[in-house]
């Protein structure tokens, strides 16, 4: 049981957002049906499991989104103060083409509509369902010694018309998942001065929302 547990928090230590250490080696078909099958175990609200997953390997497809993304970039690079684009100059954003497989993940509000239970107070339940399939997508693929990429800087009608995806479906998150020549130890953005992680306690509150670092842990 110790065991078991350290190598389940090894896992979680070990996760990282991959951008540029894939190798583009192929996934062997039994490991993917792993990970895939562990992302369609996650738990769903009222039983929906609202997610689908399209399985991305042509290259056109790759490089005509990557090309997007690109341009999406651009956009966000100029929007920043001098100082912060010199920083995110240097961070990769994309491991599409150099990835094995992008997975496109999809949330459809209509499965197990109009009764969907759980939902009907929370709208966005569904959708972090979606998020927990994600995880669990995420986590196996670095158990398998995978790597996974999300790729955020997209414009949702233009993934949407680019994969066929009907109208009401929405895609969540594009993944580049492949094998790795590495895991970093910090993430990306770390590295890079970007962002630093906040200590735990700085999350933490005791019985009521609070000012940071008020009610404590110990």
């Amino acid at each position: 049981m110790l065991d078991e547990l350290t190598s389940f928090y090894q896992v979680l230590e070990r996760r990282r957002d991959v951008r540029a250490e894939f190798t583009g080696e192929p996934i062997p078909p039994e490991v993917l049906e792993r990970v895939l099958t562990a992302a369609h175990s996650a738990p769903s609200v009222g039983l929906t499991q609202p997610w689908d997953f399209v399985l991305i390997t042509n290259t056109d497809t790759r490089a005509a989104f990557r090309e997007h993304v690109l341009t999406e970039r651009e956009i966000f690079a100029d929007s920043l103060p001098a100082d912060r684009e010199d920083t995110f100059a240097k961070i990769k954003i994309e491991g599409i083409l150099d990835s094995s497989l992008g997975i496109v993940v999809t949330y459809d509000p209509r499965r197990g509509a109009p009764d969907v239970l759980g939902r009907h107070a929370i709208a966005d339940a569904g959708l972090y369902s979606v998020c927990l399939a994600i995880q669990n997508l995420w986590l196996a693929a670095t158990a398998e010694g995978l790597g996974v990429g999300w790729v955020s800087f997209y414009r949702e009608p233009y993934l949407r018309e680019l994969l066929g995806i009907p109208d009401g479906i929405r895609p969540v998150a594009w993944l580049c998942v492949g094998p790795v020549s590495r895991l970093h130890e910090a993430p990306d953005l770390e590295r890079h001065g970007w962002r630093q992680r906040r200590p735990l306690h700085a999350a933490i509150h005791r019985e009521r929302f609070g000012p940071p670092g008020e009610n404590r842990t110990p």
